[in-house]
């Protein structure tokens, strides 16, 4: 058997370890991060290094990247400033506007108004929800970790309300993949849908 390839990490450089470790580590879930400024601007933009954490209490994550010239990005900031944001999942209908998000906006801006999502309001947060989103989780930061050297800033929150939509729940109370059709990244400019769904039962040992 031939051995592997391996890469020195360090002799690859951020830019190109990024780029490798992100079209190894896939498929991603995307993490539609909306929040509203301390100005009362709404903000929505996405984040594939993200994942449900934790049960008790429910728990979701996010790592927020700093903008090229250093400085917070506006979920990010906005995050710490208010406390608060939502997490909204994408399906396939929604990919092309969760794309338009992702562009470099000015913080005054609203990326709702730039790729003409309609906002509804949250039961528990400020921060506005994607009204089209079929699945979308209202969160209260608990904890902030800026990773080492400062350029990626983890964002823990407790999930405080679950929105699903109508159509989603099968008979077990839980969400019907097929009916959902999320959206995951992959590397590149690549994304990916669910394709073959199978189960397998855990062993009882």
């Amino acid at each position: 058997m031939t051995p592997p390839t391996h890469v020195d990490v360090a002799a690859l450089g951020a830019q190109r370890a990024y780029k490798l470790l992100t079209s190894a580590v896939i498929p991603r879930p995307i993490a539609w991060v909306s929040t509203v400024s301390k100005g009362g601007v709404p903000n929505v933009a996405p984040y594939s290094f993200f994942n449900a954490v934790a049960s008790e209490p429910l728990t979701v994550l996010f790592s927020a990247g700093r903008k090229r010239d250093g400085s917070p990005k506006d979920s990010l900031k906005n995050a710490q400033e208010t406390g608060e944001f939502v997490v909204n999942l994408v399906d396939e209908p929604l990919a092309e506007a969760m794309n338009h998000t992702s562009g470099a906006w000015a913080h005054e801006v609203s990326e709702f108004d730039e790729a003409g999502l309609r906002a509804a309001a949250s039961l528990r947060v400020r921060a506005p929800r994607v009204a089209a989103a079929p699945v979308a989780l209202e969160c209260r930061v608990t904890q902030l970790f800026e990773l080492a050297g400062g350029a990626s800033t983890l964002v823990l929150g407790e999930v405080l309300v679950i929105y699903v939509r109508e159509g989603l729940l099968a008979e077990d109370g839980l969400i019907d993949a097929a009916a959902y059709r999320p959206v995951a990244r992959l590397g590149r400019d690549a994304y990916a849908t669910l394709g073959r769904v199978f189960r397998l039962a855990r062993p009882e040992v």
